[in-house]
């Protein structure tokens, strides 16, 4: 939309812009941002940045070293769609104010460093990304944690679990139509209830600049969607991440209902991942398209074989909560084989086989979902493939049969995925080598992300007693 900052101060004065919203990411993966008004931008923002306290960001800086900038991207300018007085939106990348250097812990930053990495080593010229992101709209969630008391209560007008009620909860009385659980994929309505909610949020993406390439129902009862939107180059692609997120989050929220991107809110259905197609491209031409297995290049197979070799590890920044691995569990397609192969969907990475086109060429990596920080979760797959490359490291033979039905000796030899965060955790601290090639991730930022999810979230979880914990053990 915008190449320069003089465009966008042209384009302000030109549309009655009344408020700049400027955002940036924080260590774990939420969007921030704080808002001035047109008369406290000009050129000279875009160029030294506007200070702020990085102290109260998760995982920054501490107390006696807070202050910060966020310098914004003009060529990341979009409308905001949502708000009452006309609001730009740039996102901002963060540096240090005394130094004037970029911020190692903005995760913007490390998507961009890998970037340069690729073109560093003479791979390629650009990495291409495409998420699938998945997620549930609900008509009610609240959840409570306290010294006393642990619950959470979520509901959907369209669970199955409804079916016997007389009154929806909008009021209205029950019509049947209810989805069972697995059979999301796909009815139309009356069962798909949310096909008007998807659309608006599609139909907004698409003013925001974003290609969406479909929209649908999920496998699951109560809501599950997904949008795909059409791949670009990491950074950007991160970018559109948070913006799909915010669109869908605001749209279901003006419709009285709240959109969760958390991968397991239902026991006994799929849970929402976000399946992230890749590929390299050097001199315009796709550099995983050739005659090897699935019609792919010999760079290709590298590649996967640097993913596979490193997916332990990776695990910790691409399923990077508690929740996703109640989503990692045989019988509901979830990708815990390290193995690959066309079409099967029960290995870690799949290879499509839609289209017969050089340019369709790419890899699907399956377990990631959408409670990375996409800066960093990209980055670190990306970095995991260049290693790939770079070692010619090989992937071995694909698996080509449904791996839950194989034998147990013979599924013996197929690697598994973490179990859990800590073994996530774990991992990454015992094989991070290739993520600080080209000092792309810091030795910094890597323990930090590794003491960050560990403090926070594991003990967290694993200190508070549990609801189904009164179910086993209350009457011992």
């Amino acid at each position: 939309m915008f190449s320069s900052a003089k465009e966008v101060l042209e384009f302000i004065k030109r549309e009655g812009v009344e408020i700049i919203d400027l955002r940036f990411m924080d260590f774990p993966g939420l969007w921030q941002h704080f808002s001035i008004p047109v008369s406290a931008l000009d050129e000279e923002v875009f160029e030294k940045g506007l200070g702020f306290d990085g102290s109260s960001i998760r995982g920054w800086q501490v107390i006696n070293e807070s202050d910060m900038l966020v310098v914004p991207d003009p060529t990341s300018a979009f409308i905001d769609p949502f708000t009452e007085h006309k609001t730009l939106v740039m996102i901002c990348d963060i540096r240090d104010p005394l130094t004037g250097k970029d911020y190692t812990k903005d995760p913007r930053h490390i998507a961009k460093k890998a970037e340069a990495y690729l073109k560093e080593t003479g791979i390629g010229d650009a990495a291409y990304f495409g998420p699938e992101l998945e997620f549930f709209v609900f008509d009610k969630a609240y959840f409570e944690q306290n010294s006393h008391s642990g619950y959470y209560f979520i509901d959907s007008d369209e669970a199955v679990w409804n079916s016997g009620k007389e009154v929806n909860i909008d009021g209205t009385f029950n019509k049947g139509y209810k989805i069972r659980h697995k059979e999301g994929y796909f009815p139309v309505p009356p069962h798909d209830t949310l096909q008007d909610l998807r659309s608006e949020a599609v139909l907004i993406l698409e003013g925001m600049g974003i290609k969406v390439e479909t929209h649908h129902h999920e496998v699951a009862t109560a809501g599950q969607g997904e949008i795909d939107f059409r791949f670009d180059t990491l950074t950007k692609t991160a970018d559109n991440v948070l913006k799909v997120k915010y669109v869908l989050k605001n749209v279901a929220r003006k419709r009285n209902k709240t959109v969760t991107f958390m991968p397991k809110p239902i026991f006994g259905d799929n849970g929402t991942g976000m399946h992230t197609h890749q590929s390299i491209w050097k001199g315009g031409k796709n550099l995983f398209a050739g005659d090897k297995y699935a019609g792919l290049s010999q760079e290709a197979l590298w590649y996967i074989g640097g993913i596979l070799k490193h997916a332990r590890a990776l695990a910790a920044f691409v399923t990077p909560s508690t929740s996703s691995y109640k989503r990692l569990v045989p019988g509901f397609e979830a990708p815990i084989n390290l193995a690959y192969s066309a079409r099967n969907r029960s290995a870690a990475i799949r290879i499509p086989v839609y289209s017969t086109s050089p340019k369709a060429k790419r890899l699907e990596f399956r377990p990631a979902d959408a409670t990375v920080n996409p800066y960093i979760a990209f980055a670190a797959m990306l970095m995991a493939g260049i290693d790939g490359i770079k070692n010619r490291i090989d992937p071995g033979e694909p698996v080509d049969k449904n791996i839950y039905d194989l034998p147990p000796e013979e599924k013996a030899k197929i690697p598994q995925y973490p179990g859990s965060l800590e073994e996530a955790l774990k991992a990454l601290e015992e094989d991070h080598e290739f993520l600080l090639q080209g000092d792309v991730f810091t030795r910094d930022v890597i323990e930090t992300w590794i003491e960050y999810k560990r403090e926070n979230e594991v003990k967290a979880i694993a200190q508070r007693p549990h609801p189904y914990e009164f179910v086993l053990y209350f009457d011992v």
